[in-house]
């Protein structure tokens, strides 16, 4: 009695398998699907052993992790050195500063720096200006990622004397 109950529950729950709109095949689900059940089989595999020394392998994702150019990240702190910085994030690659006149300047200005690449290269900064009065024109801008870059590159060149 208990045994024919026991294979009602299992039959019973093998046919809630659902059924998709479309389907040819009488028990349920696509035939096609059978990739799908060896990626299954795939994933409970038991993973490779771990040993002691797998603590120290490199497992990291190298399409998760940034890395953010070391000249173009100094060359921005020091050119935009008369900014207060509100905010750093040298693993996003991100500075924030607050407002701050130029040395000879009358105008407030505030820079948000963002180094998107490993690479010495201008499309790897992103400088964005805002004064009081609002945006900055596009040649202020350019200026100022020109002064980035060229500072960058003498950075550069200081270290490989060394």
């Amino acid at each position: 009695m208990r045994a024919s109950a026991i294979c009602g529950l299992t039959l019973a729950l093998s046919g809630c398998g659902g059924v998709s709109s479309g389907s040819l095949w009488p028990f349920g689900g696509k035939k096609d699907s059978e990739p799908q059940q060896q990626q299954a089989v795939k994933a409970v595999e038991k993973p490779k052993d771990e040993t002691i020394w797998s603590l120290f392998e490199n497992k990291t994702d190298p399409n998760v992790t940034v890395e953010v150019n070391k000249y173009l990240w100094q060359a921005s702190l020091e050119v935009l050195s008369f900014l207060p910085i509100q905010s750093v994030d040298p693993f996003s690659g991100v500075i924030v500063t607050g407002y701050g006149t130029p040395p000879g300047g009358g105008r407030a200005y505030r820079a948000t720096v963002y180094v998107q690449d490993p690479a010495l290269d201008a499309r790897s900064l992103k400088v964005s200006l805002e004064s009081r009065g609002g945006q900055v024109s596009a040649d202020t801008v350019r200026a100022v990622e020109d002064a980035i870059l060229t500072r960058a590159r003498q950075l550069r060149i200081r270290d490989s004397k060394l």
